[in-house]
């Protein structure tokens, strides 16, 4: 090898190391020809069975598999059901309570039962899943696996061969029952047991069944008002009014589920092997789960038997002109596969955004500063650094409550004594979630007076919407009282000075937080400084989200922080959440605190069923009231929402009902494709000093060589 070729094979081998696109991707296979989007999860979900999943980070999941019989329009505000898997909205029937049917609709009195017709489109076929493969006979293929077959299935992909079936009007039915099933613990079944007829009673033959020892077979039993009309029609029945139906009929709670999932995933062998409905879904919808690594990533793709759905025609004023109708009537889904990655720390992800790998990120209070500015008047804009980007920012005013709750069943912090309820207020008035919203949310949050938030009827704003437990008007603001007035509560409440006034000894209080990683520190060392103001012990307690779950529904935490997104624009949603037979022990509903008051509760049986009017308007701040007095929860605040996404995303518009937008959004790839090149060029002049080195290191030997090896005998 001559001196010359040594040089340019070093030269090559340094070159060929360099790959200009993007070295330092995270997805090594990605395909631009496919529209994938990417974003991510920081803790596995617990559920994405529908009859069982109700938290923010399952419903990203199951919101794009599931397909109940209504959805929200997705551009339209104020927000509009419209049909999904139905063909229309429900025919609403009133009746009597001898089953006549009343005529007049609006009549509020008389009414004994509602029923509600729910029609079903046809055409309309399940994803691809080994639960539908039969043989040429009809056999199930696999719904009394061997032991031989389980020795070769691991996941659900391994399954040889899969197929489909059209949806019918009893898959909806048989999920209505799933809800009541005694071994699904639907967080729902306590509340809607109040409301569909005969579903309380069939739950409690289910029960029976179970402690009997036979196999719950829901085919086999059914719920006085659910009934199967033919295939394409099913009716259910409520007692009285209750117009928050609509609504529910909108969640994945209320989605199909065919008889041959459950059939196939009750064998033991698959659920050892952890191949259950709670983590391989099985929906109708534009995507379906092909991957479920929780260690690294979860993967949605396209549904190949997809019904078929076109994007709206309609929306706001504004929608035009912000080219949100660009694609109207086009095919949905325009996404080929979704992409969602384990990050466990802001940082990670936040770095990865600006990068351009993933393709949306909310803003953490770390990467505040970087991505808004704001003005002298208060106002957000984007920051210098993300518009050179083209990076867009999305706001609203979420329609959410975080809040820190205190167990009711707790024997120190709950119960409805005076005293209880003085330690309550104390420690409301002591923790300033106007210094919390300022420190840890940049000032992007309104703390709260009650459990109604901005943008929900029934909300109240001004001197008449404040807590007076918490604060006091002055100078036409809010102004939370002193923190004597919360030792003075304290004292009261029989620990002057944070001890017991009867045996001296400190009182200590434990805070259960499901863990979030480092991010998270701040945070607690926050919280237990409020707590020292009135020198109370705080011992945090932290797991790992499943583990607080399960935590809250034994009702074994004192104090605990948890918030909630509106399922529907509707203050029955929020104040739910504290009525009282929707006890978190006693019902496996919603009500985390545990917290009971006959007053409240009968307020609420009568505000539930109403018309937004000035009388439910009244009985609403009643109930705030009631609840603001015995202070179950310190109120927290409700969070304004920022969101960016790269110039590459389009149809992006906020849609703080719906929980299936992911098939609306259309990606411009090769844009992303030549940004993230643009933005991750890889540095070559280390590897170019490096060619140097060797060449140096090399040059003196290679010419001793060729001194030697042409040097002429003498």
């Amino acid at each position: 090898m001559t001196l010359k070729h040594l040089l340019v094979y070093l030269l090559l081998g340094v070159l060929t190391a360099c790959n200009t696109q993007a070295v330092n991707s995270p997805y090594p296979d990605q395909d631009n020809d496919v529209a994938v989007l990417y974003s991510s999860f920081s803790l596995r979900p617990k559920h994405l069975d529908p009859a069982r999943s109700y938290s923010s980070n399952e419903i990203a999941i199951t919101g794009q598999i599931y397909e109940p019989p209504y959805q929200y329009h997705y551009l339209k505000r104020p927000y509009e059901l419209e049909p999904l898997a139905a063909e229309a909205l429900p025919d609403v029937k009133y009746l009597d309570a001898q089953g006549n049917t009343i005529k007049d609709a609006k009549a509020d009195t008389g009414v004994a039962f509602t029923v509600y017709t729910i029609p079903i489109k046809s055409g309309i076929f399940y994803q691809p899943h080994p639960a539908f493969a039969t043989d040429e006979n009809g056999t199930f293929l696999y719904h009394q696996l061997t032991p031989v077959q389980l020795d070769e299935i691991n996941e659900i992909a391994d399954f040889e061969q899969t197929d489909t079936r059209e949806l019918r009007a009893d898959d909806f039915v048989y999920q209505i029952k799933r809800l009541a099933h005694p071994e699904i613990h639907s967080p729902i079944l306590g509340l809607m047991g109040e409301h569909i007829v005969g579903l309380t009673d069939y739950a409690q033959q289910l029960r029976d069944i179970r402690q009997q020892g036979d196999v719950v077979d829901l085919r086999a039993h059914d719920i006085e008002g659910v009934k199967v009309l033919d295939n394409h029609h099913y009716q259910i029945t409520v007692y009285g009014k209750y117009p928050q139906l609509r609504f529910w009929l909108a969640m994945p709670f209320f989605a199909p589920i065919p008889w041959e999932a459950e059939q196939f995933y009750s064998q033991a062998g698959l659920i050892e092997k952890n191949i259950t409905i709670d983590w391989y879904p099985v929906g109708t919808g534009p995507f379906y789960m092909t991957e479920n690594d929780p260690n690294q990533r979860m993967v949605l793709s396209k549904n190949p038997h997809f019904h078929g759905e076109y994007y709206p025609s309609e929306g706001e004023p504004e929608d035009a002109r912000n080219g949100l109708l660009n694609d109207a009537g086009k095919p949905l889904p325009m996404l080929d596969k979704i992409v969602f990655s384990l990050e466990k720390e802001n940082t990670s992800y936040w770095g990865k955004f600006i990068q351009g790998y993933y393709d949306v990120s909310g803003i953490s209070s770390d990467s505040f500063d970087q991505a808004v500015q704001v003005s002298s008047s208060g106002e957000f804009g984007l920051s210098d650094s993300m518009k050179e980007k083209g990076i867009q920012l999305e706001t609203a005013v979420g329609t959410s409550t975080f809040y820190i709750g205190f167990n009711m069943l707790d024997p120190i912090v709950g119960g409805n004594a005076e005293k209880a309820k003085k330690l309550r207020r104390a420690i409301s008035i002591a923790i300033d979630h106007e210094e919390y919203i300022s420190i840890f949310a940049n000032g992007r949050g309104i703390p709260a007076q009650g459990p109604v938030p901005p943008g929900i009827f029934g909300y109240v704003e001004g001197e008449k919407g404040i807590n007076p437990y918490t604060y006091r008007w002055e100078n036409n603001e809010p102004v939370r009282r002193t923190l004597d007035d919360a030792k003075q509560l304290l004292a009261e409440a029989g620990y002057p000075k944070g001890r017991n006034a009867k045996t001296g000894e400190p009182l200590v209080l434990y805070f259960d937080v499901p863990a979030s990683g480092p991010d998270s520190k701040a945070q607690l060392d926050w919280l237990r400084k409020q707590f020292r103001k009135l020198n109370v012990q705080l011992v945090i307690r932290s797991t790992d989200y499943n583990r607080f779950q399960d935590k809250i529904r034994r009702g074994q935490a004192q104090i605990f922080q948890w918030g909630w997104n509106a399922d529907y624009p509707d203050p029955e949603n929020f104040l739910f959440l504290l009525y009282g037979p929707n006890g978190k022990v006693d019902s496996g509903g919603e009500n985390a605190s545990n917290y009971s008051n006959p007053a409240f509760d009968a307020l609420f049986e009568k505000m539930r069923a109403m018309p937004n009017n000035a009388q439910r308007q009244h009985i609403i701040e009643e109930m705030v009231a009631i609840a603001r007095e015995d202070a179950p929860w310190v109120w927290g605040f409700h969070p304004k929402q920022f969101t960016l996404f790269h110039a590459w995303n389009h149809n992006v518009k906020s849609n703080l009902m719906a929980n299936n937008t992911l098939k609306y959004r259309r990606l411009d790839t090769e844009l992303r494709q030549e940004l993230q090149t643009k933005w991750n060029q890889p540095l070559l002049w280390p590897l170019l000093l490096v060619l140097l080195v060797l060449v140096v290191m090399v040059l003196p030997a290679a010419l001793l060589y060729r001194h030697k090896k042409y040097k002429k005998p003498t």
